[in-house]
Order: structure tokens, then sequence, then C-alpha cells
């Protein structure tokens, strides 16, 4: 079994980090990977309040298993849900898209475990000053809302730059992104693109089959005019973003475009008119599974490449200056 400081710190089997995501991680996923021994976490996106009470009050009646909540800091309800959280006491709170360096001392005080995701060595420096507990590291690679720097060279730089706890996220969706996280100096993985693809994930059923026959060049980022790139499967829908912003259209009109493209894609299956969120890791994906059976998978994988890593430490070099095979 690998156990890593997360486990301790969050109360979990396995170093595994489910991806919170708006529309998509609803709490039927996240009480089956809870279960399961990993962290769900609930994706509050841009969902009112009495929505996201709800979710929260269903993952309770379901599991007593720790799981956690992602809050964008874009969300028009942001200050509410962090008042959910503090009101029914959710054990870890992750945050994307900003800064939530206000909140994190009322989180704390709540007894909140508080995980911002950050995709820069400043904002983690920042977030560790401001009392963060652990840090999600997310490169490029990621779906969803992206920053600029790929997972390979942001994770261990991040690991350096803190001393608090630091998960590996963006392009990772089997045991070898695992063992390969560990490597950087990461306690852990966050996944999201291959957990949308487990039978109990209440997304469309197109969304997954998209994802399940993507290949390593099928997603696209736009949205770079805005300062705020996504990264999402081709389809009809990325194409004409990419077409509206080489055409100049103001930020108003770009916005009044996308919005509600998600929601079309996670409950409508509009394969032409959705925004298909997903990171790279797509092309890794090949199979629709129960989260207790991914998570199982995933951890044997991540196993069997940590034991066969061994084989490539020599002993003295040979003569010649040459090491030894």
């Amino acid at each position: 079994m690998i156990r890593t400081p997360l486990c301790d710190l969050l109360s979990i089997v396995h170093p595994i980090v489910q991806g919170g995501m708006a529309w998509v991680s609803t709490f039927e996923l996240v009480v089956a990977v809870s279960e399961a021994g990993a962290l769900g976490i609930l994706g509050a996106g841009n969902a009112p309040p009495d929505w996201v009470e709800a979710q929260v009050r269903q993952i309770k009646d379901r599991t007593r298993k720790p799981f956690g909540l992602n809050v964008p800091l874009f969300s028009p309800f942001v200050e509410d849900v962090f008042n959910i959280c503090v009101r029914e006491h959710v054990p870890v709170v992750t945050t994307g898209a900003g800064n939530p360096g206000p909140y994190i001392a009322a989180l704390k005080q709540a007894g909140v475990f508080v995980m911002p995701v950050v995709a820069s060595v400043a904002l983690a420096k920042r977030l560790e000053r401001a009392g963060a507990d652990a840090l999600v590291a997310e490169g490029s690679e990621s779906g969803g809302h992206i920053g600029d720097v790929a997972t390979l060279p942001l994770v261990p730089q991040v690991v350096d730059a803190v001393k608090i706890p630091v998960v590996a996220a963006g392009g990772l969706a089997d045991g070898r992104g695992l063992a390969a996280a560990l490597a950087l100096g990461a306690v852990g993985v966050q996944m999201g693109t291959r957990f949308i693809c487990t039978t109990e994930c209440a997304v469309h059923a197109h969304y997954k089959d998209m994802i399940v026959r993507a290949g390593d060049r099928a997603t696209i980022t736009t949205g770079h005019s805005l300062g705020h790139p996504v990264r999402a499967l081709r389809n009809p829908m990325t194409r004409k973003f990419e077409e509206l912003e080489k055409r100049g259209l103001t930020e108003a009109e770009l916005i009044e475009f996308g919005t509600g493209k998600l929601r079309l894609a996670t409950v409508d299956g509009d394969m032409v008119g959705g925004s298909f969120m997903a990171g790279q890791s797509c092309g890794l994906v090949n199979d629709v599974v129960p989260a207790a059976e991914l998570v199982q998978r995933i951890v044997a994988e991540a196993e069997a490449v940590l034991a066969r890593l061994p084989q490539y430490v020599t002993g003295r070099p040979e003569r010649g200056g040459r090491e030894a095979r």
C-alpha cells in the first residue's frame, strides 16, 4: 500500500484526490470516491448556495468518510458558499481561479483543512504565508481553467518553494502519474478528467464517450484574450469560440457566447454547443469503471511502477566510468 503524509492529514487511505469539477462532481461521485478510500470533492462552480448546501447534506447522509468542496473564486456566491463550509463542517476546502487568502483564517478557525489550487510559485508562497494547510499544484495540461506552466516543471518548483505538503495535478490519469508525482516531491495526486469516466459520475453519456474516444491532441485552449484560458475537447463550440476570438470580439461578447456551455455538455450532452472541459490526460482514458475499481487500479499501477524502479539504481561504476547494468 502507498501511504503518504496526505493520507494522515486528510484521514484517507489512498493519496488520491478527485478534482472538484462544476456540474460534474456531484454528490454521487463524491460519495463513491470517498467510500473508495480517496478524497471526493464536490464542485460548487457558480451554483447557488441552496444547491451547494443540499449537495453537501446529500454527501453527509451517505458517507462518514472525509470529503471536500471546491470553490472557484469567481463564483458570485463565494462568501455564501464559504459560510456553508463553516456551518456544515465540510472537512476539506479547495479553491481555484483566484487568491482565497482573505477567507483562509475563518475556514481554519472552523476546523476546515484548506488546500488551494495554484498554478504558479508566487501564489503558492503567498498562500502558505496566509495559512493554507496544503496546496494543489496544477499544471496547464489540466481541463477547465488553466495556468501557463506545465505540471512537470511546476510541481517540483512549488515543492521547493514551500514547506507545506503539495499535491500534483494536471495531465495525470493512472498509477504512472501517481508514481511520477511522488518522484517530483508531491504527497499525492488530484485527478479530474479520469474520474469523469466512472459509473457514478452523473454527467451525460456523451461526455464520457467523447473522453474515451479522445486522443493525445483532442483538446484545445480558448479564452486567451480574456486572460482566463480554458481547456476543453475540440468540437464545433470550441471552433466557434476560437473564430470569435480571432475576429476580436469584446470580452463581454465572448463571455455571453460562453455562458451556459458547460451545462449544455454535462447535463444535455450537446456535442455541438457544449463545452466539454477535459485535460490532456483524456488520451489515457479508455473505459468507464466504478470509482472504487478505478482507485484500486491507480494504486496497483503505482505500486508496480515503484517496485520496478530500483532496477535502474546501479552499484559501483565499471572500469571506464560507466555504471554497471
